[in-house]
């Protein structure tokens, strides 16, 4: 039996995000599953988990924004920004307050440049760089564009302080706290992070892995699944008639009488009874809307699980 949808999982500490993927392609017996951004082993938190034809949308799910919870210590500088590091540098933090702290984090709001850890996913000649790191091998990385758009300080209990970040995909929280460390001139590390939020996914609602492997158990999961367009609540839907439902499945652009292009150019197409059939992309220069992600079959748009977020 084929499944679609999308499981916002609580990942725990100690678990990869692949180790939840391999999880739920056991228990669900649905060969197409595929998480939506990576959270390292130690980090807990919101993990969306995609199943069958809800992979098409991991692209989409990956590059919305996030938020975190992210328990810094100042004075101790690990080789992976994070707690599982080896130190290489304790120093003195009696002179910080909580003034020069939240001082310092004014600088990391907005358009920022960062250079990811070299214990990181990103992938250099066909390696990961944490792959490299391992073997004793260091590289210099090109700092990327992130956007913090929200920064604020939660705890202060010296040398420790806890903030709460909202930004944009891309954003290494290890690398923030390693860089505020090195901007107070005491060193820093990641002690602790929490994904708060995903996308339209928030920690709130998120499932214990207890609960999940429980409601298996009882053959309730699919009770846990939120619908394929959830992820896209903020976008414009329209309804198709049976001619234009036709133009999407064979990927034939179509005219929706002129409607606006917001939120990206992209909108929701349903069907006449309330299938989800795709995701559509509007060409300005031929004033027509592409069909991005056409998806078969899709089961009607199930209001109780959209309610959920």
């Amino acid at each position: 039996m084929n499944v679609d949808g999308i499981l916002n999982i609580n990942k725990p500490a100690g678990r990869t995000s692949f180790d939840i993927v391999t999880l739920v392609r056991k228990l669900s017996g649905e060969r197409k599953v595929g998480h939506a951004g990576t959270l390292d082993p130690d980090a807990t938190g919101v993990l969306p988990i995609c199943l069958g034809q809800a992979t098409k949308v991991i692209q989409f799910l990956m590059n919305s924004n996030k938020s975190y919870r992210a328990e810094i210590e100042l004075g101790v500088s690990t080789d992976t920004y994070d707690s599982s590091g080896r130190v290489t540098l304790r120093t003195d933090t009696s002179f910080l307050t909580k003034e020069k702290v939240e001082e310092a984090l004014l600088t990391f709001h907005g358009t920022i440049k960062q250079t990811p850890p070299m214990y990181s996913a990103v992938r250099y000649k066909g390696k990961h760089l944490y792959e490299l790191a391992r073997a004793g091998i260091e590289l210099e990385r090109e700092p990327r564009k992130a956007e913090i758009f929200r920064l604020e300080i939660l705890d202060w209990q010296p040398p420790l302080v806890t903030i709460e970040v909202e930004c944009s995909k891309g954003t290494y929280i290890r690398s923030l706290a390693h860089d505020l460390g090195q901007l107070l001139g005491c060193g820093s590390h990641l002690k602790s992070l929490v994904r708060l939020r995903s996308g339209a996914f928030d920690l709130k609602d998120a499932v214990a892995l207890s609960q999940l492997e429980d409601s298996f158990r009882h053959g309730l999961w699919q009770e846990l699944l939120y619908p394929i367009d959830a992820v896209f609540a903020d976008l414009m839907a329209v309804i198709v008639d049976e001619g234009d439902e036709r133009a999407i499945r064979n990927g034939r652009p179509l005219s929706l009488g002129g409607r606006g292009s917001a939120n990206g150019g992209r909108c929701r197409a349903y069907s006449i009874d309330g299938r989800f059939l795709a995701i559509l992309h509007f060409k300005p220069e031929k004033g027509l809307w592409q069909p991005e992600k056409v998806f078969s079959q899709a089961a009607k748009l199930d209001i109780q699980a959209r309610n959920r977020l």
